[in-house]
């Protein structure tokens, strides 16, 4: 009988997966402002981590909110103080939330309850603010091209108010004289030096 020689082993393969995360998002607009108040709501709330930030919401590029996003994993939720500190409109909260959804992640506003997909509820109810905010769009687009076909009908080719004829018609007689600059035309009849150049040209293909 051969000796024994070695011995083989057998490891069972882990899969480690990270467990499913309380994500916190705090933010002010400058640096002079605390986040001590918003911190404390989501401790409370039971946040494992809370990204930071001082940046003004009116900037697209929030560098700690890009981070958060980019770190969702399935079965996160996302929790925020209120919704101003997360998304700067409406549009850009819809936007944020669609990428968190798309993550396989849910969100949680503590201060509208309007916004928690955790619950059958929430999802039901920012489904229907979803709903009425399209509405809303399709609404002011539509408005905007019926008022731009009514302002066509009446002579006007966009949204922009026709000149006085008056003001146009001095303001090419004054350019014709070569004696006043751009500058004295527009300040005396009104009409703007695009618009001046724009009759001009025009003028020149009658």
């Amino acid at each position: 009988m051969r000796p024994v020689t070695g011995v083989l082993i057998y490891v069972s393969q882990i899969t480690f997966m990270r467990l499913k995360m309380r994500i916190g998002y705090a933010r002010v607009s400058t640096q002079d402002q605390n986040l001590d108040r918003q911190r404390d709501q989501l401790r409370q709330d039971g946040c494992d981590r809370i990204y930071e930030e001082k940046v003004s919401g009116a900037k697209s590029d929030r560098p700690e909110l890009r981070r958060m996003l980019d770190a969702l994993r399935e079965g996160d939720i996302i929790v925020v103080s209120e919704l101003s500190r997360l998304s700067r409109s409406v549009r850009d909260l819809f936007s944020i939330v669609g990428q968190i959804h798309g993550a396989g992640a849910e969100i949680k506003s503590l201060k509208e309850p309007w916004l928690d997909t955790t619950t059958p509820q929430g999802r039901l109810l920012f489904t229907f603010f979803s709903g009425i905010s399209e509405f809303e769009r399709d609404l002011i687009r539509q408005r905007t091209i019926e008022g731009m076909a009514a302002a066509r009908a009446r002579g006007h080719n966009g949204g922009r108010p026709a000149l006085d004829a008056k003001k146009v018609k001095l303001a090419l007689k004054m350019y014709d004289s070569k004696t006043c600059t751009v500058a004295e035309i527009t300040t005396v009849t009104g009409v703007s030096k695009t618009a001046l150049y724009h009759y001009i040209h025009d003028r020149k293909k009658e």
